[in-house]
């Protein structure tokens, strides 16, 4: 499993700190939620801050764009550090185009549905993704209460992608994941998991991923996964060139 705490729950007072206190503590990635309060009812921050971030850390940027027409900012957030860029299925009218356009720039590219969408487009974008997120609460807020459905378009969604021969394509899950449920989320086909509040409310960082990690280990068989494997050889590359 690979924990991608969501920087949104972080104390917005230090946050130069939080990053080089997650890198210390041993993560691997950091979630970034990127929204415009139009796709959804929020406003957080864009490619300033991300850059700024990027200067004090080498973490995988897993940057999740909740934005309206994603398509215009990609050369920017990618000129900010972002390693892995993630649209909403909904969000975007030529999804395919903008797909390739975040691969060309060097990018992962990633896509998200919210816990409302149907899945069938994804057998015709497999192809095209390096990661597919689902929203297992309503895009928008921290700290919202973990939707059960969820658990069953996660199993619907891994074998959508098993029988588009895209068994490589790890899962992200985004919204109330917890040690509690670690186990059931891994075990219905999730990779990488973002957690928030559960994470960040829970210091020392070191012990709380062994605390997840732990609760990973009750399902041993999600590590055999092409996945997983994927995921867990994806880094920031310091020299890679900016956009």
């Amino acid at each position: 499993m690979i924990l991608s705490p969501s920087l949104l729950s972080a104390d917005f007072t230090c946050l130069g700190q939080e990053v080089e206190h997650l890198e210390t503590a041993g993560l691997g990635w950091l979630h970034l939620d990127v929204m415009d309060g139009a796709f959804v009812p929020n406003i957080t921050f864009g490619p300033p801050l991300i850059k700024a971030l990027r200067q004090r850390s080498g973490l995988f940027f897993d940057v999740h764009l909740m934005v309206e027409g994603p398509a215009r900012y990609l050369a920017d957030f990618k000129a900010a550090g972002a390693d892995l860029l993630v649209i909403h299925a909904e969000a975007d009218r030529h999804l395919q185009r903008t797909l390739c356009a975040i691969r060309a720039l060097g990018c992962k590219a990633g896509l998200a549905f919210n816990p409302g969408s149907d899945l069938g487009r994804l057998r015709w974008l497999a192809a095209d993704i390096d990661l597919l997120l689902l929203m297992s609460v309503n895009p928008g807020f921290s700290g919202q209460s973990f939707i059960p459905q969820s658990l069953d378009k996660l199993r619907i969604a891994r074998a959508l992608l098993d029988e588009a021969n895209a068994r490589h394509v790890p899962i992200q899950v985004d919204g109330g994941a917890c040690p509690e449920n670690t186990a059931a989320l891994l075990e219905a086909g999730a990779d990488v998991l973002v957690s928030g509040s559960a994470f960040f409310a829970h210091k020392p960082y070191d012990a709380r991923l062994a605390t997840f990690m732990a609760a990973a280990a009750a399902c041993p068989a999600h590590t055999a996964r092409p996945s997983l494997a994927e995921a867990l050889t994806w880094r920031h590359h310091r020299d890679a060139p900016c956009a």
